[in-house]
Protein backbone atom coordinates (compact mmCIF):
# COMPACT_ATOMS: atom_id res chain seq x y z
CA UNK A 1 0.00 0.00 0.00
CA UNK A 2 3.18 2.18 0.10
CA UNK A 3 4.19 2.14 -2.83
CA UNK A 4 6.74 -0.57 -2.98
CA UNK A 5 10.27 0.11 -5.02
CA UNK A 6 12.61 -1.87 -2.61
CA UNK A 7 14.18 -5.04 -3.75
CA UNK A 8 12.25 -6.47 -0.34
CA UNK A 9 8.42 -4.86 -1.81
CA UNK A 10 9.96 -6.85 -5.39
CA UNK A 11 11.10 -10.26 -3.53
CA UNK A 12 7.18 -9.69 -1.50
CA UNK A 13 5.67 -9.40 -4.82
CA UNK A 14 6.87 -12.52 -6.53
CA UNK A 15 5.51 -14.30 -2.80
CA UNK A 16 2.70 -12.91 -3.37
CA UNK A 17 1.80 -14.39 -6.86
CA UNK A 18 2.58 -17.34 -5.58
CA UNK A 19 0.42 -17.48 -3.14
CA UNK A 20 -2.56 -15.71 -5.09
CA UNK A 21 -2.12 -18.74 -7.45
CA UNK A 22 -1.56 -21.48 -5.00
CA UNK A 23 -3.67 -20.85 -2.13
CA UNK A 24 -5.04 -17.00 -1.52
CA UNK A 25 -7.25 -16.70 -4.76
CA UNK A 26 -9.28 -20.17 -3.61
CA UNK A 27 -9.46 -18.84 0.09
CA UNK A 28 -10.82 -15.71 -1.07
CA UNK A 29 -12.90 -16.73 -3.44
CA UNK A 30 -13.75 -20.35 -3.49
CA UNK A 31 -16.77 -20.07 -1.49
CA UNK A 32 -20.44 -20.15 -2.46
CA UNK A 33 -20.86 -16.75 -0.62
CA UNK A 34 -18.71 -14.35 -2.42
CA UNK A 35 -17.33 -11.06 -0.03
CA UNK A 36 -17.06 -8.54 -2.90
CA UNK A 37 -19.15 -7.53 -5.32
CA UNK A 38 -19.70 -5.37 -8.10
CA UNK A 39 -21.01 -1.86 -8.08
CA UNK A 40 -22.04 -0.52 -11.21
CA UNK A 41 -20.71 2.91 -12.42
CA UNK A 42 -23.54 5.78 -11.98
CA UNK A 43 -23.45 6.58 -15.08
CA UNK A 44 -24.70 3.84 -16.27
CA UNK A 45 -27.71 3.58 -14.48
CA UNK A 46 -30.92 5.69 -15.21
CA UNK A 47 -33.64 7.07 -13.59
CA UNK A 48 -35.82 4.42 -14.27
CA UNK A 49 -34.15 1.50 -12.69
CA UNK A 50 -34.90 0.81 -9.29
CA UNK A 51 -31.67 1.07 -7.36
CA UNK A 52 -31.07 0.77 -3.67
CA UNK A 53 -28.61 2.89 -1.72
CA UNK A 54 -26.01 0.36 -1.47
CA UNK A 55 -25.98 -0.07 -4.96
CA UNK A 56 -25.50 3.71 -5.57
CA UNK A 57 -21.58 3.81 -5.45
CA UNK A 58 -21.73 7.66 -4.95
CA UNK A 59 -24.06 6.90 -1.98
CA UNK A 60 -21.74 4.51 -0.49
CA UNK A 61 -19.19 7.72 0.18
CA UNK A 62 -21.75 10.33 1.03
CA UNK A 63 -22.43 8.07 4.27
CA UNK A 64 -18.94 7.43 4.94
CA UNK A 65 -17.82 8.87 8.46
CA UNK A 66 -13.91 8.49 7.43
CA UNK A 67 -12.18 7.82 4.41
CA UNK A 68 -8.92 6.91 3.76
CA UNK A 69 -7.34 6.48 0.60
CA UNK A 70 -4.67 4.17 -0.39
CA UNK A 71 -2.60 2.39 -3.44
CA UNK A 72 -4.13 -0.43 -4.55
CA UNK A 73 -1.76 -3.59 -2.80
CA UNK A 74 -2.50 -5.67 -5.90
CA UNK A 75 -1.86 -3.59 -9.08
CA UNK A 76 2.08 -2.29 -6.83
CA UNK A 77 3.09 -5.82 -6.76
CA UNK A 78 1.71 -7.52 -10.33
CA UNK A 79 2.26 -4.36 -12.15
CA UNK A 80 0.64 -5.42 -14.98
CA UNK A 81 -0.84 -2.43 -16.53
CA UNK A 82 -0.25 1.47 -15.57
CA UNK A 83 -4.01 1.80 -14.49
CA UNK A 84 -3.91 4.14 -11.82
CA UNK A 85 -3.11 2.78 -8.33
CA UNK A 86 -3.94 5.34 -5.75
CA UNK A 87 -8.20 4.16 -5.98
CA UNK A 88 -8.57 2.23 -2.71
CA UNK A 89 -11.05 3.43 -0.21
CA UNK A 90 -11.39 2.37 3.20
CA UNK A 91 -13.50 3.49 5.59
CA UNK A 92 -14.39 4.24 9.01
CA UNK A 93 -12.67 2.39 11.45
CA UNK A 94 -10.05 0.38 9.40
CA UNK A 95 -9.25 3.80 7.31
CA UNK A 96 -8.19 5.45 10.48
CA UNK A 97 -5.85 2.24 11.69
CA UNK A 98 -3.99 2.72 7.98
CA UNK A 99 -3.58 6.50 8.14
CA UNK A 100 -2.32 6.31 11.88
CA UNK A 101 0.38 3.92 10.51
CA UNK A 102 1.19 5.59 7.02
CA UNK A 103 -0.29 3.50 4.75
CA UNK A 104 -3.20 5.47 3.62
CA UNK A 105 -4.09 9.61 3.90
CA UNK A 106 -7.04 10.67 4.98
CA UNK A 107 -9.53 12.49 2.05
CA UNK A 108 -12.47 14.22 2.11
CA UNK A 109 -16.16 12.97 0.22
CA UNK A 110 -15.30 15.63 -2.61
CA UNK A 111 -11.80 13.90 -3.37
CA UNK A 112 -13.35 10.21 -2.81
CA UNK A 113 -16.06 10.94 -5.60
CA UNK A 114 -13.11 12.34 -7.62
CA UNK A 115 -11.32 9.14 -6.98
CA UNK A 116 -14.25 7.01 -8.17
CA UNK A 117 -14.67 9.56 -11.75
CA UNK A 118 -10.87 9.03 -12.74
CA UNK A 119 -10.90 4.87 -12.44
CA UNK A 120 -14.02 4.97 -14.49
CA UNK A 121 -12.49 6.73 -17.19
CA UNK A 122 -9.24 4.53 -16.55
CA UNK A 123 -11.91 1.19 -16.91
CA UNK A 124 -11.31 0.03 -13.25
CA UNK A 125 -14.53 -1.88 -12.08
CA UNK A 126 -16.03 -0.63 -8.80
CA UNK A 127 -16.28 -3.65 -6.24
CA UNK A 128 -17.14 -3.46 -2.16
CA UNK A 129 -18.07 -5.42 0.65
CA UNK A 130 -21.00 -8.05 -0.56
CA UNK A 131 -23.31 -6.45 2.19
CA UNK A 132 -26.18 -4.00 2.54
CA UNK A 133 -25.82 -2.32 5.58
CA UNK A 134 -22.80 0.00 4.75
CA UNK A 135 -19.67 -0.22 2.70
CA UNK A 136 -15.97 -0.58 4.08
CA UNK A 137 -14.39 -0.53 0.96
CA UNK A 138 -14.53 0.12 -2.51
CA UNK A 139 -11.93 -1.06 -4.55
CA UNK A 140 -11.04 -0.34 -7.95
CA UNK A 141 -10.24 -3.33 -10.09
CA UNK A 142 -8.51 -4.65 -13.15
CA UNK A 143 -8.53 -7.63 -14.74
CA UNK A 144 -5.04 -8.59 -14.56
CA UNK A 145 -3.48 -7.42 -11.45
CA UNK A 146 -6.57 -7.59 -8.73
CA UNK A 147 -6.95 -10.46 -6.76
CA UNK A 148 -10.83 -9.84 -6.69
CA UNK A 149 -11.37 -10.24 -10.09
CA UNK A 150 -8.25 -12.48 -11.15
CA UNK A 151 -9.85 -14.90 -9.01
CA UNK A 152 -12.77 -15.67 -11.70
CA UNK A 153 -10.60 -14.50 -14.94
CA UNK A 154 -7.78 -16.77 -14.39
CA UNK A 155 -8.63 -19.26 -11.37
CA UNK A 156 -11.78 -20.01 -12.73
CA UNK A 157 -13.83 -19.65 -9.73
CA UNK A 158 -17.78 -18.92 -10.51
CA UNK A 159 -18.10 -17.39 -7.12
CA UNK A 160 -15.17 -15.06 -6.86
CA UNK A 161 -17.77 -12.07 -6.47
CA UNK A 162 -20.91 -11.08 -6.27
CA UNK A 163 -21.81 -9.49 -10.16
CA UNK A 164 -24.28 -6.59 -10.08
CA UNK A 165 -27.84 -6.80 -10.46
CA UNK A 166 -27.59 -5.36 -13.44
CA UNK A 167 -26.29 -6.78 -17.30
CA UNK A 168 -25.78 -5.15 -20.35
CA UNK A 169 -27.96 -4.73 -23.42
CA UNK A 170 -27.47 -3.88 -26.88
CA UNK A 171 -29.68 -1.89 -28.88
CA UNK A 172 -28.44 -3.55 -32.05
CA UNK A 173 -30.33 -0.64 -34.75
CA UNK A 174 -28.18 2.06 -32.82
CA UNK A 175 -24.93 0.54 -32.70
CA UNK A 176 -22.10 1.11 -34.62
CA UNK A 177 -20.01 -1.50 -34.24
CA UNK A 178 -16.95 0.49 -33.33
CA UNK A 179 -16.12 -2.31 -31.17
CA UNK A 180 -15.15 0.23 -28.29
CA UNK A 181 -17.20 -1.97 -25.22
CA UNK A 182 -15.61 -5.29 -26.95
CA UNK A 183 -11.43 -4.22 -27.45
CA UNK A 184 -11.15 -1.71 -24.44
CA UNK A 185 -13.83 -1.33 -21.72
CA UNK A 186 -15.28 -4.63 -20.83
CA UNK A 187 -12.85 -6.60 -18.07
CA UNK A 188 -14.43 -9.88 -18.74
CA UNK A 189 -14.49 -10.17 -22.37
CA UNK A 190 -18.29 -10.65 -22.23
CA UNK A 191 -18.78 -8.47 -25.48
CA UNK A 192 -18.04 -9.45 -28.96
CA UNK A 193 -18.77 -7.68 -32.41
CA UNK A 194 -20.66 -9.90 -34.28
CA UNK A 195 -22.14 -8.92 -37.79
CA UNK A 196 -20.68 -5.61 -37.66
CA UNK A 197 -22.77 -4.74 -34.03
CA UNK A 198 -21.85 -5.65 -30.67
CA UNK A 199 -23.13 -8.81 -28.82
CA UNK A 200 -23.13 -9.33 -25.06
CA UNK A 201 -22.37 -12.44 -23.51
CA UNK A 202 -25.04 -12.05 -20.49
CA UNK A 203 -23.72 -15.03 -18.35
CA UNK A 204 -20.22 -13.30 -18.65
CA UNK A 205 -21.22 -10.24 -17.71
CA UNK A 206 -20.87 -8.67 -14.48
CA UNK A 207 -23.03 -5.43 -14.40
CA UNK A 208 -19.72 -3.13 -13.84
CA UNK A 209 -21.47 -0.46 -16.55
CA UNK A 210 -17.77 0.34 -17.94
CA UNK A 211 -18.81 -0.61 -21.43
CA UNK A 212 -22.56 1.40 -21.14
CA UNK A 213 -20.77 5.17 -19.74
CA UNK A 214 -18.56 4.99 -22.74
CA UNK A 215 -20.71 3.91 -25.46
CA UNK A 216 -20.21 6.55 -28.74
CA UNK A 217 -23.90 6.04 -29.79
CA UNK A 218 -25.79 5.14 -26.91
CA UNK A 219 -26.37 1.73 -28.00
CA UNK A 220 -25.58 0.07 -24.47
CA UNK A 221 -27.55 -0.04 -21.24
CA UNK A 222 -27.76 -1.77 -18.48
CA UNK A 223 -31.02 -3.91 -17.54
CA UNK A 224 -31.84 -5.57 -14.44
CA UNK A 225 -31.30 -9.58 -14.16
CA UNK A 226 -33.79 -12.05 -14.02
CA UNK A 227 -32.40 -13.67 -11.18
CA UNK A 228 -31.05 -10.74 -8.70
CA UNK A 229 -27.97 -11.56 -6.35
CA UNK A 230 -28.93 -12.00 -3.10
CA UNK A 231 -27.09 -9.49 -1.17
CA UNK A 232 -26.62 -10.46 2.54
CA UNK A 233 -28.07 -7.52 5.05
CA UNK A 234 -24.81 -7.11 7.06
CA UNK A 235 -21.36 -7.39 6.92
CA UNK A 236 -21.61 -10.06 9.86
CA UNK A 237 -23.86 -12.13 8.29
CA UNK A 238 -21.93 -12.23 5.01
CA UNK A 239 -18.97 -13.62 7.60
CA UNK A 240 -21.04 -15.93 9.49
CA UNK A 241 -21.92 -17.61 6.05
CA UNK A 242 -18.88 -17.30 4.42
CA UNK A 243 -17.27 -19.23 8.00
CA UNK A 244 -20.50 -22.13 7.84
CA UNK A 245 -19.04 -22.84 3.91
CA UNK A 246 -15.81 -22.90 4.99
CA UNK A 247 -16.47 -25.50 7.99
CA UNK A 248 -14.49 -22.74 10.60
CA UNK A 249 -17.28 -20.98 12.42
CA UNK A 250 -17.00 -23.23 15.78
CA UNK A 251 -13.72 -22.95 15.67
CA UNK A 252 -14.05 -19.14 15.05
CA UNK A 253 -16.62 -18.86 17.74
CA UNK A 254 -14.73 -20.96 20.45
CA UNK A 255 -11.32 -18.43 19.62
CA UNK A 256 -13.96 -15.47 20.38
CA UNK A 257 -15.08 -16.60 23.17
CA UNK A 258 -11.77 -17.55 24.58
Amino acid sequence: MKGGGSPMHERLARLWEAYHTESLGASFAGNPTPMMRVVAVEKSVTPEHQVHPYDEVRRLIENAGYIALTKCACRVSVAKCDKPKEVCLIFEGVGEFLVERGFARRISKEEGIRVLDAAEEAGLVHTSNNSADRASVICNCCRCCCTILRARTQLNHPHAFEPSRFAAVVKTEDCIGCGLCAEERCPMQAVEILGDVSFVHEEKCIGCGLCVSTCPSGAMSLMERKQVPAVPATTQDMAIQVLQEKGRLEAFMKVMQS
